[in-house]
């Protein structure tokens, strides 16, 4: 308990370095790391970072993924805002004593988009399609019977045509399980590098006046504004309740303080019967300026169902209201599990 209270306080020290305000909002890139993955998750509000295990547990709080013990695979797919589309894949394997490792990549598809000039405003007739993904290795490993941590180092790497931008960033995060059904974690979120674009379709091409003939004209490559990630801080708390032994209800509320934005509240509940048919909703709520958040409640179900002795797949669904949006968020998720 003493090394949890110490590794916490250090975790405060960081967010106090790291915290910022609203007035800031706007100044960070790299926004497809606030992006959401899982539908179990998603559907709860993101509010069970404390007690979120498996490779779903890597973007929300690493130190979940070893509490499972299991070795998992998932694959989830949303249909995000402005007709851009999420890919999530995850896979992870537990080590017994020396914990689990997992690698994670997530993709946005911006479908193709055409190149316009200003010689040609309504599209030259090519196509071109922005690259955006973020490749991550999470290291976790339960410390004691109540304890885990966890480690997720990622590489977040943003591409348009012939000019990108690349950063690493870290998470780290600890759940810790009391014995009355009552689980409590804190993580910080991307921690990293400063990023900024450079490329060859960055140069300019101008004309020098007075020059001679052959040098009428010169490029340069201009030096490009850095970025900070969006990172932040969460604290959050779950509750597990059995009303017998076939129907459990579990409660989650998560504080998130963003460096560079508004803070959150995220409450989140689900319900199981059998261990195997699961009703979610939760709520994303803005502490301030709440007029600006543009999603709304969340719903979501899902399926476990065991194929043989030691083997088990998972199928979860979950929808999220965007406000000002003619569509809404379709997230599906499909795990396979190994003992």
């Amino acid at each position: 308990m003493k090394k949890l209270i110490i590794l916490l306080l250090i975790t405060f020290g960081i967010v106090n370095a790291l915290a910022g305000d609203a007035s800031r909002k706007g100044t960070t890139g790299a926004d497809q790391l606030l992006i959401p993955v899982g539908a179990r998750s998603i559907a709860t509000g993101g509010a069970f970072q404390a007690n979120t295990v498996g490779v779903e547990a890597i973007y929300y709080n690493p130190a979940g993924l070893d509490v499972s013990k299991k070795s998992e695979v998932m694959f989830s797919y949303m249909s995000y805002i402005a007709d851009l589309n999420v890919t999530y894949l995850a896979a992870g394997a537990n080590f017994g004593e020396l914990g689990s490792i997992a690698f994670s990549f997530k993709t946005v598809d911006f479908g193709d988009i055409p190149v316009t000039t200003i010689e040609a405003p309504d599209g030259t007739g090519a196509l071109y399609s922005p690259s955006f993904y973020i490749g991550g290795l999470t290291y976790s490993k339960v410390i004691t019977d109540r304890v885990a941590a966890g480690v997720n180092f990622k590489l977040v790497h943003e591409g348009i045509q012939n000019t990108s931008a690349s950063g690493v960033a870290l998470d780290f995060g600890v759940q810790y399980r009391f014995p009355q059904n009552l689980s409590f974690g804190v993580a910080v979120k991307n921690v990293g590098t400063n990023m900024s674009y450079s490329g060859q379709d960055l140069e300019v091409k101008t004309n020098v006046p007075n020059a001679n003939p052959g040098t009428k004209t010169t490029s340069y490559t201009p030096v490009t504004e850095e970025f900070q990630m969006p990172s932040y801080f969460e604290l959050s708390a779950a509750y597990d309740y059995d009303f017998d032994e076939t129907n459990n209800l579990q409660f989650g509320a998560a504080f998130r303080q963003n460096n560079a934005s508004e803070d959150q509240l995220n409450l989140g509940l689900e319900y199981s019967f059998m261990k195997r048919f699961y009703a979610r909703a939760g709520y994303d709520y803005r502490l301030e300026n709440t007029s600006e958040s543009i999603y709304g409640i969340t719903f979501g179900a899902g399926i476990n169902y065991p194929l043989i002795e030691g083997m088990g797949i998972m199928f979860d669904y979950a929808y999220r209201d965007v406000k000002d949006f003619p569509t809404v968020n379709h997230v599906f998720t499909l795990k396979l599990a190994l003992d």
